[in-house]
């Protein structure tokens, strides 16, 4: 896994680590979204949760520009904002939705879609390669601490599987 993440929540120094190779547009990520938080929330800065973007483009049409949004709007320190945002409003992630988000948020509306977005490929790109150098093929896929998990995203097994049990 990357040494520096870009996008997480959580304390930085945790001693732990879930990586999650999300989709945004991905309805089993939506569901893991609040599940993912409460366990960090709950650790007492022993867990820190790590995105890294797994765009299922062939499944999910909007999730390429979704994940491009997300980016766009964390090189304004609103990664984890847009993030919720997308999941709160799954079925509506087109391009003039992602442009209403931004302003939602306070961004220009035409650095997060179309053109203005595009900087932010090849981060995205370099997310998605490391994925599949993992061998993720669906999503959410967590590692804790590089390994992969593979039991189900509920809150009590993944407090076992973070506390080693």
């Amino acid at each position: 896994m990357s040494d520096e993440p870009r996008h997480v929540l959580g304390r930085l120094d945790a001693p732990v680590t879930v990586v999650e190779h999300g989709d945004l547009e991905c309805p089993y990520c939506r569901a893991a979204a609040p599940v993912l938080r409460s366990l960090v929330e709950g650790s007492d800065g022993r867990v820190r949760l790590v995105w890294k973007h797994f765009p299922l483009f062939e499944v999910h049409p909007y999730a390429l520009t979704a994940a491009l949004a997300t980016e766009a709007a964390g090189a304004h320190g609103l990664f984890w904002e847009m993030h919720d945002l997308l999941f709160a409003h799954q079925g509506h992630l087109a391009d003039p939705d992602l442009r209403d988000y931004a302003v939602t948020l306070g961004l220009d509306p035409a650095l997060v879609a179309g053109d203005g977005a595009q900087e932010f490929a090849d981060a995205v790109e370099a997310d998605y390669t490391e994925g599949l150098a993992h061998d993720v093929r669906g999503t959410p896929t967590l590692f804790i601490d590089g390994v992969r998990y593979h039991g189900p995203i509920e809150l009590a097994a993944l407090i076992a599987a973070v506390a080693g049990g």
